[in-house]
């Protein structure tokens, strides 16, 4: 079966797959059945050596039953920063040999849905941040179309929800910040900072950025705020944020706040000068 498109659902992940691999339209594909997947993510924390669970509702607004089966994969990430999905005990920091869902499939009754529960039971010496995508996969299909040589298309529906677990009590939280730059506005761009991240902890974080720019007065003239961005362990990856706006001639002080991990919190004093 050969992965034809791809798209994200919220932070989750959503496939469509095609036996011949002849690329479709998602709405074409979508036509015979659709499912849905909640939540499209967990984060939670979790105790060595004791089992937790987690219960994903799957829905299948169609007019037709659909039949699904749950798989698990490890979840990490390549040098272009983009999620990867290996089999399980492939990355670094792998809880996909730790789920377990129940049941694995099961057969959703139109305009319906179903629970599933995930069992997840971390080893005595788990520590740090561990993680894995639970994927949900419709039965194939035959669609209406067909290759050029008029065999038959198959196509079916795969949503993954990510898992993103921290060992209770065991997160160690180091987050290097470089490569600063704070651009000032032009009457064609807003004003920028943009710095590098990079996740030394052993478990993920979601820093969140706030940049003030106060005047010579210490007055705040100018904020602008960056979405939590999700940084696995040893990842790095550059953050910017922008303001719109202008700001009259003198000199300035931007004031970098980045929050993350357990309440920590860095800040950096970035000097601004307005010339024109």
């Amino acid at each position: 079966m050969t992965p034809a498109l791809r798209s994200h659902v919220k932070d989750g992940v959503r496939y469509a797959s095609l036996v011949a691999g002849v690329v479709l339209g998602l709405a074409r594909i979508t036509a015979a059945q659709s499912i849905g997947l909640a939540p499209a993510q967990v984060d939670a924390v979790v105790k060595a050596g004791q089992p937790a669970r987690f219960e994903f509702s799957v829905a299948n607004p169609g007019d037709q039953p659909v039949a699904i089966r749950s798989t698990v994969t490890d979840l990490w990430y390549n040098e272009k920063n983009e999620k990867t999905f290996g089999p399980a005990g492939s990355s670094p920091h792998s809880a996909a040999n730790w789920v377990q869902f129940v049941p694995r499939m099961v057969t959703i009754a139109p305009k319906s849905s179903a629970k599933l529960t995930a069992f997840v039971t971390p080893p005595a010496d788990a520590r740090g941040g561990y993680y894995a995508v639970a994927f949900v996969e419709s039965k194939p299909e035959l669609t209406t179309a067909s290759t050029p040589d008029a065999r038959p298309v198959y196509a079916n529906i795969r949503l993954g929800a990510l898992i993103l677990l921290t060992v209770e009590g065991s997160g160690q939280y180091d987050v290097q910040l470089s490569d600063f730059a704070l651009t000032p506005p032009t009457p064609a761009s807003p004003l920028t900072v943009a710095f590098t991240v990079r996740n030394q902890s052993n478990t993920h974080v979601f820093p969140k950025a706030t940049l003030a720019i106060l005047d010579a007065g210490n007055r705040l003239v100018a904020k602008a705020e960056g979405d939590p961005k999700r940084f696995l362990p040893g990842q790095s990856d550059h953050v910017t944020l922008a303001w719109t706006g202008t700001l009259p001639p003198g000199s300035y002080e931007g004031v970098l706040t980045v929050v993350y991990g357990d309440k920590q919190i860095q800040t950096r004093s970035l000097p601004l000068t307005i010339t024109r």
